[in-house]
Order: structure tokens, then sequence, then C-alpha cells
């Protein structure tokens, strides 16, 4: 049960303290898109996506969306925050962690993962040994496929919480 426990948990991506994340030794950061950056039926990144990604730039990390979504879907997200990206990544599967790895020379220490969901976002970093960090859903709307993982979360949350190791809204560092 430990591979679905986030080392960080905040109630968005705009809660995080990414400078905390540049003195732990972060480098690059791979967020998830759907529902973690913008919710499902958003087709273009907003202002202040732009503005945090520039933020989070300025201190030297790098920015990359990682998602399981069609290419067609991340791009406009790729071209209007101007980052690298990865579609169709299959997480938690370790093939793209281990490419991203690859292409731009980084150690697990020195990646975090942000994403909303346990089954895909967290127990995949958790499984590279990446720093996870864990934010709720942007939005109640989910593909089919995730309302399916979303069950099997809502089992896994609540295990968590009866062995005391994890609450749903206790945020974290």
């Amino acid at each position: 049960m430990d591979k679905f426990i986030p080392d960080i948990y905040q109630k968005s991506i705009f809660a995080i303290d990414y400078e905390k994340l540049k003195n732990r030794g972060i480098k690059c950061i791979l967020f998830d898109l759907d529902n973690t950056i913008a919710p499902i039926n958003v087709a273009t990144p907003d202002k202040e996506m732009k503005d945090l990604v520039a933020d989070i730039e300025l201190l030297g990390i790098k920015v990359i969306i990682l998602s399981n979504s069609s290419k067609n879907r991340v791009r406009p997200f790729k071209e209007g925050l101007n980052v690298d990206s990865s579609f169709s990544s299959h997480k938690p599967f370790k093939k793209k962690y281990k490419k991203v790895m690859h292409i731009y020379n980084f150690t697990d220490n020195e990646i975090a993962c942000i994403g909303d969901q346990l089954l895909t976002d967290i127990y995949g970093a958790n499984r590279m040994g990446f720093l996870s960090i864990l934010v709720h859903p942007i939005s109640n709307v989910d593909l089919f496929v995730t309302k399916i993982n979303r069950f099997f979360e809502r089992r896994i949350f609540k295990k968590l919480e009866r062995q005391g190791l994890f609450k749903v809204g206790e945020y974290y560092e």
C-alpha cells in the first residue's frame, strides 16, 4: 500500500511550494494534464497556468507534461505552455518515465511527478523512486477509464485512512 502514498499532498498545483522542491534537488517536474493542469473539457492552458510554468522555469526546473491522453489532446498545452511533453504515456508503466530520464539525463531523485490520480500518477512515480505529489482533481468530470480508476482509488483511500496512513483533505508537504 505504500506505493499509493504520495510524498506531498496539496489542494492544487498552485498550492505547491516549487522553491522548496528546488531546494530538495528537484530539476524536473512531470505534470499530468487532465484534471491536474486543466479539466478534460478545456482545450488550452489559461493565463494562470502559463504564469505558473514561467515561474517554475525561472527557478531552473524543467517542466514536462506526461499524460496518458492522445497527441491531439496534449499538443495545445505543449505549445501553449512552451514545454516538452509525452502523450499516450501508459502511466503507471515505467517506459515513458525511463525515456524522460534518458533523454534529459535526470536521476530519479531529481524528478517530481504531479497528478490527481493514485493509480496512474502516484503509483507510477513511486515505482520509479520519484517525488510524488498528489493534488485534488480540478473537475469531477472524468473519462470513462478514469471513472473506473476512481472507483478503485476510493477503496485505496479508505484502506489507507483505516491504517492511519493517509486522509483525503489533510494536506502536507
